[in-house]
């Protein structure tokens, strides 16, 4: 579990990518239930580290200050792997040879190239800057296609906001579906995107208009437990079953069947997470049936069986943390 995170302030930061990581994890949201950090900013020299929009910024503690820090968050920035200084590569390498998480933003992914941490690994970046990696680091497999890879204890994003999915990522991996939701919903998350990668984060449904899908989704989500079939959901809709499924496509980013697999593994997540209920209950509660189906679904998706994630993120294992 993650108990202390440390974010990088390497000169010439990015502002946006840089906020990430501190609205993330600088917030203390126990009053919401949610969890609570160690949170510093480091750099390599305290004192006023310029950003890359013409600002500075002032960091009081230096990199022994995160020595021991579980996550360190590296975000974008603009400077040349010249201009970086090596004390930050030999910082990452130090933390990444303890068992911290690595996580980077945007185009903090070449700050952990240049280091060495992506040597024979899957990576992402900004999809403008994915040929750039590829090509100064051959031995990094760059996927341009998706909006976070978790490889080993390193996770990198695509540009911009596709950093707060990997955030969320992390939290959600690490402390359970409701202390991701938590965070998602204080900050009022885009929908989730789908990118080829396990991403599990509760989706906010789209913006109430006259013309949109929001009342069906709604509703699906309060039936989960029902078959629902897109001729069902088109009918709902007022649609053709064929103009449906462009349209949810449209909006949501997914298809209805997708979007339902994801909503009830969420569901179940929550289940296991709050209730001690039988996992065949879990399973038909959440849509999936039988826990036998259930079972394969978070094998796929999440890397691990209903009863190992019940064990990790359930009530009496939160107390017991």
């Amino acid at each position: 579990m993650i108990h202390s995170v440390a974010l990088l302030a390497i000169p010439n930061t990015a502002p946006f990518e840089f906020g990430v990581i501190c609205e993330v994890f600088g917030i203390d949201r126990t009053d919401s239930g949610g969890p609570s950090w160690d949170f510093r900013v480091v750099t390599a020299d305290p004192g006023r580290v310029p950003m890359s929009l013409g600002f500075d910024i002032v960091v009081d503690e230096g990199l022994d200050a995160a020595e021991e820090a579980d996550l360190i968050a590296v975000p974008a920035h603009t400077a040349s792997a010249a201009e970086i200084d090596p004390r930050y590569f030999e910082f990452l390498r130090r933390a990444h040879a303890r068992g911290a998480w690595i996580l980077s933003v945007c185009t903090g992914a070449f700050v952990l190239a240049r280091a060495g941490l992506l040597d024979g690994r899957r990576a992402t970046t900004h999809w403008m800057h994915a040929d750039t990696l590829a090509a100064l680091f051959p031995r990094v497999e760059v996927d341009p296609d998706v909006l976070f890879v978790e490889d080993g204890r390193i996770v990198t994003s695509a540009g911009t906001a596709a950093g707060i999915d990997a955030a969320l990522h992390l939290v959600r991996r690490e402390h359970g579906a409701a202390a991701a939701n938590v965070i998602a919903r204080r900050m009022v998350v885009p929908p989730q995107r789908d990118g080829g990668q396990a991403q599990f984060i509760e989706t906010p449904m789209p913006e109430h208009r006259s013309d949109s899908l929001a009342e069906v989704t709604r509703w699906m989500a309060e039936n989960l437990h029902r078959e629902l079939s897109v001729d069902e959901l088109a009918r709902r809709a007022l649609m053709s079953p064929r103009t449906f499924a462009r349209r949810f496509r449209a909006e949501t980013g997914t298809t209805p069947a997708a979007w339902l697999g994801r909503q009830r593994l969420i569901r179940a997540q929550q289940l296991l997470e709050a209730t001690d209920e039988p996992l065949e209950l879990v399973a038909q509660r959440a849509g999936f049936g039988t826990a036998a189906v259930m079972r394969s679904h978070f094998v796929r998706v999440l890397g691990t069986t209903p009863t190992a994630y019940r064990r990790t993120f359930g009530a009496r294992a939160a107390v017991a943390s």
